[in-house]
């Protein structure tokens, strides 16, 4: 399987560091996961698959999907230093951005304990720029501006409180927040809201965001909302 290997190492040795009598040699806990060989990699992700975990998950690929490629995109043209990512789910996104910016430091924000914890396992396995906390966007659990960007990607459709949870973002973004919703109905019970660009324009501007850049591929609606006086250039049109 083509997968992000040291996402998966970093799970593995997460989990079985966090399970006593894990069998997992010292060597493979004490050296930083970036000074392991490909030998030790692999044996970490043969540990993992002799344990039940879910390597799947790392499976390359999603960054090939249009919505996350867009995203993507345009974050390599502004390099933020901080994400927040909000409603990191199976990683469709943030696994491909991990593995892109080496040198930003993420924090995933989720309201599930599972996904929390298993974040927090690829983490404690050393991925240490990747926090993940277990709280509800709509509380604004960061102060104002603690963040490059906010991204919000799959997951206004599933919050009741969809303009509360934007000016949380707004307001602890300091240059960006990324949106990608369905453009369409569907036939997912747990989407409760079909967001269309007059309804964010309206829920960004009350919120005091008015620069919006719209976008859409294959089914989703994509925007960006800069926080700058002037906008910045991007390649995301």
């Amino acid at each position: 399987m083509d997968m992000y290997t040291d996402l998966a190492a970093a799970a593995v040795r997460g989990y079985l560091m966090r399970n006593s009598e894990n069998g997992l040699p010292a060597e493979l806990t004490k050296v930083p996961l970036g000074s392991l060989s490909d030998s030790d990699i692999l044996k970490l992700i043969t540990f993992g698959e002799d344990a039940g975990i879910k390597l799947y998950r790392f499976k390359r690929g999603h960054e090939e999907l249009p919505r996350v490629k867009k995203i993507l995109g345009f974050l390599h043209s502004v390099q933020p230093q901080s994400l927040l990512d909000v409603g990191s789910g199976r990683g469709v996104f943030l696994f491909p951005f991990l593995n892109e910016f080496p040198d930003t430091s993420v924090t995933s924000l989720d309201i599930l304990d599972y996904r929390v914890r298993f974040l927090e396992d690829i983490s404690a396995g050393g991925i240490s720029r990747l926090t993940a906390i277990k709280a509800d966007i709509c509380s604004k659990p960061f102060p104002d501006n603690s963040f490059d960007a906010v991204t919000l990607l799959e997951v206004l459709e599933h919050i009741p409180n969809v303009e509360k949870a934007i000016n949380a973002a707004v307001k602890m973004s300091r240059r960006f927040i990324a949106v990608s919703v369905p453009s369409k109905p569907d036939n997912n019970p747990e989407h409760i809201h079909l967001l269309t660009k007059p309804i964010l324009t309206e829920y960004f501007n009350r919120a005091g965001c008015s620069r919006l850049t719209f976008s859409g591929v294959n089914g989703h609606l994509i925007m960006i909302a800069s926080k700058g006086e002037q906008h910045e250039r991007t390649d995301f049109t």
